[in-house]
């Protein structure tokens, strides 16, 4: 099978069937609609929404090959030795931690820059930071050729070769122009500039996680979210052949429309399971909360229930030394959340060892099914 090339002079695409299109777009604004209103209404979204940010960055970083979990993910930062973890697992859990880095910079950067190859470029390096792709220019266009296949793959025996490298200025200039641009409809825009994005593979290494970084900031930068934290990857990570065939089809066969079908369909999925989990969410707090209060006795009930909802796996140390409760009552308070179940340990406290705690309400309904 012949490598599919990228579409030279085929981009803005010239011809989009809006008549397959237009039946999804008011479904998927209505549904994109509907989780920024629970976005606006969330006190604390940044705090009730931690787990669901880490999710979208342990599945857009699974679609590039990393196998670690949410659970492993946030055991790892609430400090499980790293020499009791596999190495390679120790370096996916590390891209993940970087991914959520990368984002909260590039939301800061937006209230600067626009959304851009400089934004871009910043937050590519802080993907790379410290990581496997850390020796692959980071925070830089490549200079050279790369090309996307199995691995260890010839560039014969590749699936896709992006843009040349002496190209990939110029077509970062029109893609920036066209990401800028007033079109008919922003979300079909948006389809449009993250396959696009994918295409000329700007980076030798990241590219994929950057590009679906790229959906939530564009949303955000529109006005059409709250803050950047929709959550796509999922649906990308369940059709993952599809996705890529879908944005190989582009280059093959100029194939837009397919293309924008596939997206619009994942925007209305994603939006309406995205709506769900952050009202369970919200529900879950506003449940707990009076029932902690009535639990602990405590003037620092709902100070004990923003901690863990905003790390629902943690040390116990952490939550005595980080929570700004006083130790004695802090402690306490522990102690009653693990007596009434609320809270379970995954490692019992052992020597200098504190414990590590862990709140599965919360992230169960991250992970959309009972895994805790």
């Amino acid at each position: 099978m012949q490598p599919v090339i990228y579409h030279i002079n085929e981009f803005p695409p010239k011809a989009i069937e809006w008549v397959q299109l237009i039946p999804l777009l008011g479904p998927a604004n209505a549904a994109l609609a509907r989780y920024d209103a629970i976005l606006k209404a969330i006190p604390n979204a940044q705090v009730l929404l931690s787990p669901l940010s880490t999710q979208e960055a342990v599945l857009s970083s699974r679609i590039e090959g990393t196998q670690a979990t949410m659970g492993e993910v946030l055991e790892y930062e609430a400090g499980s030795e790293p020499d009791m973890i596999n190495p390679e697992k120790v370096l996916d859990i590390q891209e993940v931690l970087n991914y959520r880095k990368a984002i909260l910079l590039a939301e800061n950067l937006l209230q600067e820059l626009p959304l851009s190859g400089r934004l871009l470029k910043q937050a590519h390096a802080k993907l790379m930071e410290g990581v496997r792709g850390k020796s692959r220019d980071p925070g830089n266009f490549r200079r050279i050729d790369n090309f996307i296949g199995p691995l260890g793959c010839s560039k014969e025996e590749a699936r896709f070769i992006p843009i040349e490298p002496q190209l990939l200025d110029e077509g970062i200039r029109v893609w920036e122009n066209y990401l800028h641009s007033v079109q008919p409809d922003t979300l079909v825009q948006l389809g449009v500039a993250h396959a696009e994005f994918e295409a000329l593979h700007p980076f030798l290494d990241g590219n994929g996680r950057l590009g679906r970084m790229l959906i939530p900031l564009f949303l955000y930068e529109r006005k059409m979210l709250e803050r950047p934290t929709f959550y796509i990857s999922a649906y990308f990570e369940t059709h993952r052949d599809e996705y890529y065939d879908r944005l190989r089809a582009i280059s093959r066969d100029g194939d837009w429309t397919g293309w924008c079908v596939f997206f619009l369909k994942a925007l209305i999925e994603q939006a309406d399971l995205n709506t769900k989990k952050a009202s369970d969410i919200i529900e879950l707090y506003d449940s707990r909360k009076g029932w902690v209060r009535e639990q602990t006795r405590s003037q620092y009930a709902v100070m004990s229930l923003d901690f863990i909802f905003k790390q629902p796996i943690f040390a116990s140390s952490d939550f005595v030394e980080q929570s700004g409760i006083p130790e004695a009552t802090a402690k306490r308070i522990l102690r009653v959340l693990q007596d009434n179940q609320l809270l379970r340990a995954l490692r019992k406290p052992s020597g200098r060892r504190p414990a590590i705690l862990i709140f599965p309400e919360l992230l169960n309904i991250a992970e959309g099914k009972e895994v805790f």
